[in-house]
C-alpha cells in the first residue's frame, strides 16, 4: 500500500519491498509558489518526488537571466542528478505552481539506491528523458515564435496541473521562455482575443484547450510522446 497521498508515478510503479525500504525516510512536504529548492553550484540536500502542482527547471546566466529547460510534475522526480551519484546541482529548481511532494535526504535516497534497482532504473528513465525534452526545448526556443511557445507552455503546464486555471505573472512567462516581458504580452494577449485563454490578476485560464493545441508549436506533441513514456496521459 503506498496510502491516500502518493500520487507521483515513480513512486507508484515500484515493487512494495523497494517503497517498504524507502517510506521511512519520506518527508510530506508542502511547496509554495516560487519556492526554490536547488540552485546552481549548490549541493543538493533532499530530492522531491512530486504528488502535484509544478516545478520548472531553469538555467540561470552569470548576469541573472534565466531560460526553463523542463518541467516536472508528479510524473518525475526533482533532484535527477542524485540518480546518477552526483550531488552538485547544475540548474535552479523552482516551483511555479504550488505542490505537495515527498521529500528524502540525498545521502539517504543514495543508500537505498544501492538496493532498490527498480527505483534506481526508474530514476535513470527520467532522467533520459529530461535529457530529451531539453533538447526538444532547445529546438523550440531556437525556430518557433514566441505565440507558439507560449501555447506550448500553457499545453505542458495544463498536462502536469490538471486544472484550468493556475497563477502565473507574465514577467515569470517571459523567464520561462526566454523572452521579453512586452513579447509575451503582445503573444498572451493574441490567444486571449481568439478566445483561448483568459489571463486575469496573476491567473491564466485554459478556455479551449484545442485551440491552444493548434496554436502550439509540434515541439509540444513531441514532448508529450516523451513524457508518456513515464506515465502522463
Amino acid at each position: 500500500m503506498r496510502g491516500r497521498s502518493v500520487e507521483n508515478k515513480i513512486l507508484l510503479t515500484i515493487p512494495d519491498h523497494e517503497y517498504r525500504a524507502l517510506r521511512p525516510h519520506l518527508e510530506f512536504v508542502l511547496l509554495e509558489m516560487h519556492q526554490v529548492l536547488q540552485d546552481p553550484g549548490e549541493r543538493i540536500e533532499f530530492g522531491f518526488f512530486l504528488n502535484s502542482g509544478l516545478a520548472s527547471l531553469m538555467i540561470v546566466t552569470s548576469d541573472a537571466r534565466s531560460v526553463e529547460v523542463g518541467m516536472v510534475g508528479s510524473e518525475g522526480f526533482v533532484g535527477a542528478p542524485l540518480a546518477m551519484g552526483v550531488r552538485d546541482s547544475s540548474q535552479r529548481a523552482i516551483i511555479q505552481v504550488p505542490a505537495d511532494a515527498f521529500r528524502v535526504k540525498s545521502e539517504l535516497l543514495e543508500t537505498i539506491l544501492a538496493s532498490a534497482p527498480v527505483l534506481q532504473q526508474g530514476l535513470n528513465h527520467f532522467v533520459l528523458l529530461q535529457g530529451l525534452q531539453v533538447a526538444q526545448l532547445a529546438a523550440c526556443n531556437r525556430l518557433h515564435e514566441i505565440e507558439q511557445r507560449l501555447a506550448r507552455w500553457l499545453l505542458m503546464t495544463h498536462d502536469r496541473v490538471g486544472s484550468n486555471s493556475f497563477p502565473i505573472t507574465h514577467d515569470l512567462l517571459a523567464q520561462m521562455l526566454g523572452s521579453g516581458r512586452p513579447s509575451v504580452t503582445v503573444a498572451a494577449g493574441g490567444l486571449q482575443k481568439a478566445g483561448i485563454i483568459e489571463y486575469t490578476r496573476g491567473v491564466v485560464t485554459i478556455r479551449n484547450r484545442k485551440g491552444l493545441e493548434r496554436a502550439a508549436c509540434e515541439c509540444y506533441r513531441a514532448i508529450r510522446r516523451i513524457t508518456a513514456y513515464n506515465g502522463m496521459k
